[in-house]
């Protein structure tokens, strides 16, 4: 004989020759022979080790001490929320539940999944467990600067703003596609087209824009980017194949607006608005570049000779100038000799005087020497 002892927070099931045969509350019981007592805590859920939870709802007993729930009968899709003493627990699938409702209360929400979309009148509190939250509902979050383009099995069903937004994992498979709603830039990389004098140019491009209907440029084109691609490719073509080279290279301006003009007339059959287009780059063939480079050099080789040519007239017209001055005053002819002196002597280690007479007298003399200085210094026009 064996004594088992069920405490307040445990109910005992009774087992006599593998059968159930009741349920045993509080208190202290003896078991031999076939006799089996296996005790359970009031807290965990309904369930046996040794029998099936049909088995267990046979007795009387032990309805009236739990709560029972079946979730999902057949060819229904349902799901319950179970709540204890007012506190979400967990989600329940399709089944036969029972919990004990000794010392807890426990209450069963029962919802409707067929739909992927979730009522109004669900607790929000449910969503921020990640068990529920990976286990029956799926989670979409679309950023600010975004919108999406909702479906259920690839039928269009709304477009949803920014937000995080659940719905119920069921049959139905639903998904989003994504579309950025910030100004958008396209860039358009080596273009090789050829100018109306044969001329083969590469051109880069860019240009901005924003999506205006966010539906309609998912569902309705396969690919907006690449149909934006090519209609400023052919715009850009329509343009170089009219000019020659030295036009198009001139009048880039003018080919960026003809771009951006034939853009915005096709932007209700795009579904987007362009607000900037321009050329970012022409690049030359290898020989054409080349040339180019000379006629520039040449260019500016005759613009320094120009340059270099004005420049003396102007120093000419200059020393004319001065040597009118000096002819007509003396004086000023005098001061020129004294500087160009100065200058002379600067550049002197040493003055050696020969002849007669003293120092003063051959300085004063070679001061007067103007027909020396007029040879040897002054420059004359």
């Amino acid at each position: 004989m064996k004594k088992v002892i069920v405490n307040e927070n445990e109910r005992g099931f009774l087992f006599k020759e593998g059968k159930f045969v009741k349920v045993l509350k509080a208190g202290k019981y003896y078991t031999y022979g076939d006799r089996l007592i296996e005790v359970v805590s009031v807290d965990e859920p309904v369930f046996s080790d040794h029998c099936s939870l049909k088995t267990l709802l046979g007795s009387e007993d032990l309805k009236s001490e739990a709560e029972i729930v079946e979730v999902g009968g057949v060819g229904k899709q349902e799901i319950a929320l179970h709540f204890t003493n007012g506190k979400f627990m967990s989600v329940l699938k399709h089944g036969t539940y029972a919990y004990w409702n000794v010392g807890n209360k426990h209450e069963f929400k029962i919802v409707d999944i067929s739909s992927p979309d979730i009522s109004g009148d669900i607790p929000q509190e449910i969503f921020k467990n990640t068990v529920f939250m990976s286990s029956v509902i799926h989670r979409i979050e679309v950023e600010p600067y975004q919108k999406a383009v909702l479906y259920f099995d690839r039928r269009f069903q709304r477009l949803l703003e920014p937000g995080v937004y659940y719905f119920w994992r069921n049959n139905i498979d639903v998904s989003v596609d994504y579309v950025d709603t910030r100004l958008k830039q396209l860039n358009i990389l080596g273009q090789e087209i050829m100018t109306q004098d044969k001329v083969s140019l590469r051109i880069n491009f860019v240009c901005k824009y924003k999506i205006t209907d966010h539906v309609k440029i998912i569902t309705e084109i396969e690919s907006y980017i690449e149909q934006i691609h090519i209609a400023a490719q052919f715009a850009i073509r329509d343009y170089v194949g009219k000019y020659k080279l030295d036009e198009v290279l001139s009048n880039k301006d003018e080919l960026s607006e003809f771009v951006i003009e034939r853009l915005k007339s096709k932007e209700q059959e795009l579904f987007v608005e362009f607000s900037e287009a321009g050329v970012k780059d022409i690049i030359l063939p290898g020989e054409i570049r080349d040339i180019m480079n000379t006629v520039l050099m040449a260019e500016k080789k005759a613009q320094a000779s120009v340059i270099t040519r004005r420049e003396e007239v102007a120093s000419t017209r200059s020393l004319l100038n001065t040597a009118k001055l000096m002819d007509e005053n003396a004086t000023l002819y005098k001061l020129k000799e004294l500087e160009y002196i100065e200058r002379i002597c600067e550049n002197v280690g040493s003055i050696n005087l020969n002849g007669s007479g003293d120092v003063i007298s051959q300085l004063t003399l070679l001061m007067r020497g103007k027909d020396v200085i007029n040879e040897a210094i002054l420059p004359r026009v």
